[in-house]
């Protein structure tokens, strides 16, 4: 492979999120490529588009943001990913995951061996393993990972708990929200008072370095070994929550893979990006890196 400057891999569902005014392109591991994009870090995506219309049209988008789709696959018999969201009056999204497309057999390929263990992160969620052939190449792919972040990222009905617990126990790096938190003590039996303990259990029981909770409006903490830390959110006009955790992944990611940050500057590049992706709608949305700079500028006041 030819390339030289630091990069992340991002591996899942790539989709067109289908709203009522049209459609976008999305899932949760493309969303943390592009703006770790836009960042300025090379971001490299793995996942499967259908050999029809929709995968054409999402390659040709994924090209025009200046964004490699060499690693991404066509399939022959299933279709590219659809799935349909819908936007609450709180501005929430809600969403219906289509079973069955292209990104549920993503292949493993030898020429993923250098990819992935070139890369300064790899990037993955729980979904994409609802299928056992993107199961099997995500095993395959984890053993070979310097940096595996695990975006854990719940959705109903594919929920798997012993899967969920399988891919914590092979992860560094962990972010949950409030209810996945929750959900993942019930998972392991365990009781506690505070967030914080109930953090430091799960680090305990799958042995994970970084866990990230993040809160929406109350907004994150981040835990590394036995320290955490702390940031509010930022005080900002909700467009919509779609991607909403995802910018803050990229946020954050894109400031970790950076040497001598320091864990208040991550945390704080996180919620920043978080909150500007959250003040606009969709989860990709048209922006220029001084657009960001400008936005955490007057945040940071």
């Amino acid at each position: 492979m030819k390339d030289k400057q630091p990069y992340i891999v991002c591996f899942g569902e790539v989709l067109w999120d289908v709203f009522p005014e049209g459609k976008r392109a999305g899932g949760a591991p493309f969303n943390v490529a592009y703006n770790v994009h836009k960042m300025g870090f090379d971001a490299k995506v793995l996942s499967k588009i259908g050999k029809d219309d929709l995968g054409q049209k999402l390659i040709q988008q994924i090209s025009n943001w200046g964004i490699s789709t060499e690693y991404i696959q066509i399939d022959e018999c299933y279709p590219t990913s659809t799935v349909i969201a819908k936007i609450d009056e709180h501005n929430e999204a809600t969403y219906e995951i289509i079973n069955n497309v292209a990104w549920d057999h993503i292949e493993f390929n030898p020429n993923h061996n250098e990819l992935i263990t070139n890369a300064e992160a790899f990037v993955f969620g729980s979904l994409s393993s609802r299928n056992e052939e993107t199961k099997n190449t995500l095993f395959r792919l984890l053993e070979m990972a310097k940096l595996k972040v695990f975006d854990v990222n719940l959705r109903p009905p594919f929920i798997d708990i012993e899967l969920i617990k399988t891919l914590l126990l092979k992860s560094d790096i962990v972010k949950i929200n409030k209810l996945e938190l929750h959900q993942i003590i019930d998972f392991i039996g365990e009781k506690f008072n505070t967030e914080e303990q109930a953090v430091k259990l799960i680090q305990n029981h799958f042995d994970i370095g970084e866990v990230i909770l993040t809160k929406g409006s109350e907004g994150a903490i981040y835990f590394v070994q036995d320290q955490h830390y702390a940031f509010p959110a930022l005080p900002i006009s909700i467009a919509d929550t779609v991607g909403s955790g995802d910018s803050f992944l990229s946020g954050f990611i894109s400031k970790r893979i950076q040497k001598g940050t320091t864990p208040e500057e991550i945390l704080r590049e996180a919620i920043a990006l978080g909150a500007f992706i959250t003040s606009k709608s969709g989860a990709c949305p048209e922006y220029e890196y001084s657009d960001f700079e400008k936005f955490k500028a007057k945040s940071f006041l």
